[in-house]
């Protein structure tokens, strides 16, 4: 008996695993982590940024997006944060020896403490190359494959709470 198309679901069954939902979470947390210590040192150093104000603005925002459609298993984003790790980590090695270098006589001192801000700073690379790691992780697992089958056979595989849902039927 051949199976009609109301009963034929797309399961990804690269999403089902624990190493898959791990990934994808620590994906989310670095996201997350990285976004919030960026705006720590933004928000901290606001009047000694110099006009990167609105790049540690855009790196913020920019992250907490990633780290919704991560959230989504979005996995055409997560080469895009590895690319913008790399460029962030470079940018966060500078800087953060200028922050430790302002604790000298002279400099005026921001909001947080520059040496503070030179950790957080520094703090941030470790992070980038975190991301870096698991989101190349996270893109091999091929969170995009699409599989049609039963719905029976979902069941059977996937269990009932984890399969596809059953579309709502008009009473």
């Amino acid at each position: 008996m051949e199976a009609s198309n109301s009963d034929i679901v797309i399961v990804h069954p690269n999403r089902q695993g624990a190493e898959a939902k791990a990934t994808k979470a620590a994906v989310v947390l670095v996201l997350v982590a990285s976004a919030a210590v960026t705006a720590i040192v933004t928000i901290g150093g606001w009047s000694k940024l110099e006009g990167a104000q609105i790049w540690a603005i855009f790196y913020v925002v920019i992250y907490l997006v990633m780290a919704y459609l991560v959230g989504q298993w979005n996995r055409g984003i997560l080469p895009v944060a590895a690319a913008l790790a790399i460029l962030f980590a470079v940018i966060a090695t500078v800087a953060a020896p200028a922050w430790f270098d302002r604790d000298k006589s002279g400099f005026a001192e921001p909001a947080l403490p520059s040496d503070l801000l030179g950790l957080l700073t520094a703090i941030l690379v470790p992070l980038q190359i975190l991301l870096i790691a698991f989101s190349m992780r996270a893109f091999s697992q091929k969170w995009n494959i699409e599989v049609e089958v039963t719905r029976d056979e979902a069941e059977r595989r996937y269990g009932r709470g984890r399969g596809p849902r059953k579309p709502a039927t008009a009473s």
